[in-house]
């Protein structure tokens, strides 16, 4: 990439992180009312939209670059979402409903002791840790199967969305010890702040953009490396790959490794924003879901998943307020229209009409000189 798309690359990065940077600004010290108005509410949906943003460009690391299309990616932004939750629970105290320093759905259960697996997360920074290491453990054991036994195409898909509805099956169960149905809700506090106040709500949209941002970058740098160039290679032919003498399976496993705790760390902050988690975070239409986001932004494209995260949960908050029953329909529509129409999704289509301007452009001045 030359000196001069770098620049651009980030002038454009910087635009967007002030546009960002608006929101909590507002919220702290602008109007109460008026199309400049920013409510705490609003500040908290706006970062759990970016906390999607984080969860589809996750996928798009693996489906756009990598040629996997990953249906559990819901699952490992669950187990993100569970890891804080569980932080957040312990925090609670004896300021439950029963009083008890065991959370709510334990002492319901007849719980008499906090289950050995609970008690390290009482550090927040063992439970950052986790946050990572869990859906990173999970995507390496699951990976390195897989790969091994060069599972790929739909087949990778198939079993990636049996691992997702096994794993909700599970979290479904109260002897889980991870809430049952109900999960996880009523938090108190996050490293002694108020989970409530308008200040930690800023805060927390202000660390997911940091996260989005970091994952931007990040993928951005692994893309123009070697390894991205060799991972981009195995989407377009993984036999050529392979041919060539490199080990295919260490760079597919590393890559979706990566990505679960990208997809964890995102799941961690949209816990506290969103006020709970349950297990139909990790059901196998959340995944489905953001396989159309991907697609309607554009896959392989660094901003398309962005973009078709936010722009499809604004359709969704709209959709299932005026039309609660049709949702559904219209998101399945809005796929197989991207997939018929515009494959390249939103970003796409910019690109092809800036194509097309610089060519009227082009003929235009060629028409000039030849007159």
């Amino acid at each position: 990439m030359q000196p001069s798309t770098n620049k651009k690359e980030f002038s454009i990065l910087g635009i967007i992180i002030a546009l960002m940077m608006l929101v909590p600004v507002l919220n702290a010290v602008g109007p109460d009312s008026g199309l400049f108005a920013v409510s705490s509410f609003q500040v908290s949906l706006y970062g759990k939209y970016l906390t999607y943003a984080v969860l589809a460009m996750s996928l798009n690391l693996l489906w756009g670059y990598t040629g996997l299309l990953c249906l559990c990616q819901s699952l490992f932004f669950a187990l993100g979402a569970y890891a804080m939750g569980m932080y957040l629970m312990l925090m609670i105290g004896e300021r439950g409903a029963y009083q008890s320093v065991l959370p709510d759905f334990m002492v319901f259960l007849g719980y008499q002791d906090l289950p050995i697996h609970w008690k390290p997360f009482y550090s927040f920074w063992f439970t950052t840790g986790a946050v990572l290491w869990v859906p990173g453990l999970l995507a390496l054991i699951f990976g390195f199967l897989a790969f091994r036994s060069r599972i790929k195409g739909v087949y990778f898909s198939i079993l990636t969305q049996a691992l997702t509805y096994a794993a909700a099956l599970m979290f479904f169960r109260n002897d889980f010890t991870f809430g049952g149905n109900n999960g996880f809700t009523d938090f108190k506090d996050i490293l002694g702040c108020n989970i409530n106040s308008e200040g930690t709500i800023r805060g927390l949209f202000i660390a997911t953009v940091g996260l989005l941002v970091i994952t931007y970058l990040s993928t951005s740098f692994l893309l123009k490396s070697k390894f991205g160039k060799i991972q981009q290679a195995i989407r377009d032919s993984e036999n050529r790959v392979r041919f060539s003498g490199y080990s295919t399976t260490s760079f597919k496993l590393m890559v979706f490794v990566f990505s679960a705790m990208l997809a964890g760390a995102a799941g961690a902050l949209y816990v506290p924003q969103v006020g709970g988690v349950n297990p139909s975070l990790m059901e196998a239409a959340k995944s489905l879901e953001v396989v159309v986001w991907v697609a309607v932004g554009g896959r392989a494209t660094l901003w398309g998943p962005v973009i078709g995260a936010v722009l499809v949960n604004f359709l969704k908050s709209y959709t299932t307020q005026a039309f609660p029953d049709y949702w559904l329909i219209i998101m399945g529509a809005l796929f197989v229209v991207v997939v018929l129409f515009f494959p390249d999704g939103v970003v796409g289509l910019y690109y092809k009409a800036q194509t097309a301007i610089k060519s009227m452009r082009s003929k235009q001045m060629k028409e000039a000189e030849n007159v």
